[in-house]
């Protein structure tokens, strides 16, 4: 009840309701300005003034700052080295240090992106006062001779949960799936698999394909319901991207769930105790959701990565719906995602079968 109903049901709600503000804001940071000079107290003013940033503390070293790194009440630094004024004065190449806290990764985009605009800005300043154009045209095509407009295509709020979270949403379905069937297979070997007993009027190959339509069907149900609310609702709910088409998500969805109940079936074999599930899948969670290539470039990947990250129905399912979800993509568009849900399917299905029958075999040694 708690892996089949509960999670699916509580975790979207509770991970859409934490990324629902999208991006971060006023990052406390501590300053370290060991220049003293109006040019560092300048980008001092430029970085607080900036909607990501905000210079929470003024310290006289970085050991310093690392304590207030420490004490969780700023999340960097920003080090403004003593020779920063006079390298600039000499048109030399100054630095601006930063030492961010990569605990959160959202905090050292904030810190990072504010910081870079600011040294360009300023770097931009500089460079109109050393060339010294008559008009302020001049000025502007020395600085920027090619202007340019960059527009996110797919991601318009430039937010977080719009980015990870259709990801994270699929993968739930999985993990919440291999959790249970993992809960109730470890039961089930406690009690010697009591209810896979031989029925004498059957064969027992023709008993282990009753038993695997029985149980995948169950939980293709369950599942089926818990994959609506998470992949309909909740992005509604809470105001993100949803592009979706209602028939080209169904038919894209029926491999994937499939893939996941056959594939939750064959690794329930390896589960000895019920505890132990509950260690494998938490671990593997974060690993699978990089496999998938949603937070990391799948072409960056090395090719043994790649080649691993196929076994797993999610990498296929999070792809697919991504582009489906964020992109308006329709059926043909995922058509290699879909057709290679379609293949694990069908091979887990076989493994699924043989863990049944190995099971049935197993009970009527027994009883």
């Amino acid at each position: 009840m708690l892996f089949f109903f509960f999670l699916p049901i509580a975790y979207p709600l509770i991970y859409s309701w934490i990324y629902n503000n999208e991006v971060v804001r006023d990052v406390p940071v501590v300053l370290v300005d060991d220049s003293h000079s109006a040019m560092s107290r300048e980008f001092s003013m430029r970085l607080d003034a900036s909607p990501d940033v905000n210079i929470a503390y003024r310290s006289g070293s970085i050991d310093e700052g690392r304590l207030h790194i420490g004490r969780g009440e700023a999340y960097g630094i920003v080090y403004i080295p003593a020779d920063f004024d006079r390298k600039c004065g000499r048109m030399e190449q100054a630095h601006i240090s930063l030492y961010c806290d990569m605990s959160y990764m959202l905090t050292y985009k904030a810190i990072f992106s504010a910081a870079t605009a600011v040294a360009m800005d300023m770097g931009a300043d500089i460079q109109r006062q050393r060339l010294g154009g008559k008009t302020d045209r001049d000025d502007a095509i020395a600085t920027q001779p090619l202007t340019f407009d960059e527009v996110p295509i797919f991601n318009t709020t430039g937010g977080y949960g719009n980015f990870i979270l259709p990801g994270v949403l699929v993968l739930i379905i999985q993990q919440a799936m291999l959790l249970g069937v993992g809960m109730i297979s470890g039961t089930e070997r406690e009690r010697a698999f009591a209810n896979y007993r031989r029925d004498k009027g059957r064969s027992r190959m023709r008993q282990a394909v009753t038993v695997l339509c029985g149980k995948s069907s169950a939980y293709l149900l369950i599942f089926s319901v818990m994959l609506a609310w998470i992949t309909l609702v909740v992005p509604r709910f809470f105001g993100f991207v949803s592009l979706v088409h209602g028939m080209d998500l169904l038919l894209f969805f029926i491999p994937y769930l499939l893939a996941c109940v056959f594939f939750a079936i064959t690794l329930s074999e390896l589960v000895r105790y019920r505890e132990s599930v509950m260690l494998v899948v938490v671990f593997s969670s974060v690993p699978l959701l990089f496999l998938s290539g949603v937070s990391w470039p799948q072409s960056a990947m090395p090719g043994f990565w790649q080649g691993v990250s196929t076994l797993f129905p999610s990498t296929f399912g999070i792809r697919g719906f991504i582009r489906m979800s964020s992109m308006g993509a329709l059926l043909p568009d995922v058509a290699r995602e879909c057709q290679a849900l379609w293949m694990q399917m069908v091979c887990y299905a076989c493994t699924a079968l043989l863990v049944v029958w190995r099971r049935v075999g197993y009970a009527d040694s027994v009883n």
